[in-house]
């Protein structure tokens, strides 16, 4: 059974940083498309990020873009990281990871960890 697990949630002032970190069980990740979402209270999940199987980030969506930053731990890929910087409270959200064959398609999604962003 494959497990997605996410970590590196935690509470930040706005400004600063957190790293969330994303890894599987067991196996690299360097076959798979990763991927962020995220969902606040009260909103549907939306995308944040997600770098495909040759590495290259697909998409950011631009309410991060500049901030946020999707990366690995080349060239296994045992974990893949959401760099997130300036961070602002709307930013305040469950965050999650998945994987897949592609960033249409993802099959694995991880438990999710809550990121608070207060003022």
């Amino acid at each position: 059974e494959v497990q997605v697990v996410e970590s590196g949630g935690g509470l930040v002032y706005a400004g600063g940083s957190l790293r969330l970190s994303c890894a599987a069980s067991g196996f690299p990740l360097d076959d798979y498309a990763v991927a962020w979402f995220r969902q606040a209270p009260g909103k549907e999940r939306v995308g944040v990020s997600c770098t495909n199987t040759d590495g290259h980030t697909y998409y950011t969506d631009s309410s991060v873009k500049g901030r946020f930053t999707i990366a690995s731990d080349s060239p296994k890929k045992n974990t893949v990281y959401l760099q997130m910087n300036s961070l602002k409270p709307e930013d305040t959200a469950v965050y999650y990871c998945a994987i897949g064959g592609s960033c249409h398609t993802l099959d694995y999604w991880g438990q999710g960890t809550q990121v608070t962003v207060s003022s």
